[in-house]
C-alpha cells in the first residue's frame, strides 16, 4: 500500500503510497481521520533530502513534511505537471522543494540525483493485480526496477556523502506487503520483501558512520493509486467496487479506515529525529492492527 509512482505503466497497492492506518468507523468509511495536530519537533535547517514518487500521495506529503522542517528537498518524479503544484504548495515554508523530472528505470540518472543527499526517501511505487499465470512479464521487471533496483541505486548515489559527514537518514517506504504476502501482488510483494532486505543491509553497513536505514510499512493509504486498485481488485474478486474497501482492502485491519499520506509523513519525519538515532534495521508498521494476526 503505498504512493504513486515516479515511473513504470501500472499502479500501487498497500504500503507504499497507498497504505492503511489507524482509526475507526464501519469497515466501509472511507472518510479522512483527523489528523495529529502538533507534528514531531524537526529541524533539518541545511539539509538536502530527496523523496521518490514526490508529485502525489505519500511522495507529496512527504515532500511538504520535510520542506516545512527546513530541508530543501529535491522532489523526484515523473509526473512534471504533479511536481509543478507540489512546488507552488511548498511556497512559503522554511525549506525549499526542487522538483527534479525523472523516470527511475533510468538507473544510472537515479544514481546521480542522490549525490549530496542527507535525508533519502525511497517512496515510488506501482502496483498491477492478476494472478500470476497473467502477470505480465514486463510488468514484473517494471515493478522490481522501479521499487527495488532504483532505491539500491539511489542508496548507492547517497552514502559517499552521507558516509563523508557522518550522518545521514535513508527512509525505504515498503508496505504491510513487505511483512506479509497477498495474492494477486507477485510483484509489489517480491520488491517490497527485497526492499526490507536491502534496508537492514544499509542498517548494518551505515551504524558505525552516522547513517540509520529503516523501513516505514502503511497499510492501505487513501491515495489515488488505492483508487485504481479498487479497480483491479474488484475486476480479479469479480465482486463491485464498493465492495473492495471492507471486503478486501480493510478486512484483515482491526482500524476500518484508510491512512492518511500525512499520517506516514510524520513517521517519516520522526526517524529523522535525534530522538529516533537508536532506530536503525526495523520496519515500522502503520498498519491499523493488519500485521497482528
Amino acid at each position: 500500500m503505498t504512493a504513486p509512482t515516479t515511473s513504470g505503466p501500472v499502479s500501487r497497492p498497500p504500503g507504499s503510497a497507498a497504505a492503511e492506518a489507524s482509526g475507526g468507523g464501519p469497515a466501509s468509511d472511507s472518510s479522512p481521520a483527523t489528523a495529529p495536530t502538533a507534528p514531531v519537533a524537526l529541524d533539518l535547517g541545511g539539509r538536502v533530502a530527496l523523496v521518490t514518487g514526490a508529485a502525489s500521495g505519500i511522495g507529496r506529503a512527504c515532500a511538504l513534511r520535510l520542506a516545512a522542517a527546513g530541508a530543501r528537498v529535491r522532489a523526484v518524479d515523473r509526473d512534471a505537471e504533479g511536481l509543478d503544484g507540489l512546488a507552488m504548495d511548498a511556497k512559503g515554508l522554511v525549506g525549499a522543494v526542487e522538483p527534479s523530472v525523472l523516470d527511475l528505470t533510468d538507473l544510472d540518472a537515479a544514481e546521480r540525483v542522490a549525490a549530496g543527499t542527507d535525508v533519502l526517501v525511497n517512496n515510488a511505487g506501482l502496483q498491477l493485480v492478476r494472478p500470476i499465470e497473467e502477470f505480465p512479464a514486463e510488468v514484473f521487471h517494471t515493478v522490481l526496477t522501479v521499487m527495488l533496483e532504483a532505491p539500491f541505486r539511489l542508496i548507492r548515489g547517497a552514502l559517499p556523502h552521507m558516509y563523508g559527514q557522518g550522518w545521514g537518514r535513508i527512509i525505504n517506504v515498503s508496505s504491510v506487503h513487505g511483512l506479509r504476502a497477498s495474492a494477486f501482488k507477485s510483484a509489489y510483494v517480491a520488491a517490497k520483501h527485497g526492499l526490507e532486505g536491502l534496508s537492514k543491509t544499509a542498517a548494518l553497513e551505515g551504524a558505525s558512520r552516522g547513517v540509520t536505514s529503516n523501513c516505514v510499512n502503511p497499510g492501505y493509504v487513501r491515495t489515488p493509486l488505492v483508487e485504481k486498485q479498487i479497480a483491479d481488485q474488484a475486476e480479479t474478486h469479480r465482486i463491485p467496487e464498493e465492495r473492495v474497501l471492507a471486503d478486501v482492502l480493510l478486512q484483515d485491519s482491526a482500524l476500518k479506515r484508510l491512512l492518511e499520506p500525512d499520517e506516514v509523513a510524520e513517521a517519516v519525519a520522526y526517524l529523522c529525529t535525534p530522538q529516533a538515532s537508536f532506530i536503525t534495521g526495523t520496519s515500522l508498521a502503520l498498519d491499523g492492527g493488519w500485521t497482528a494476526h
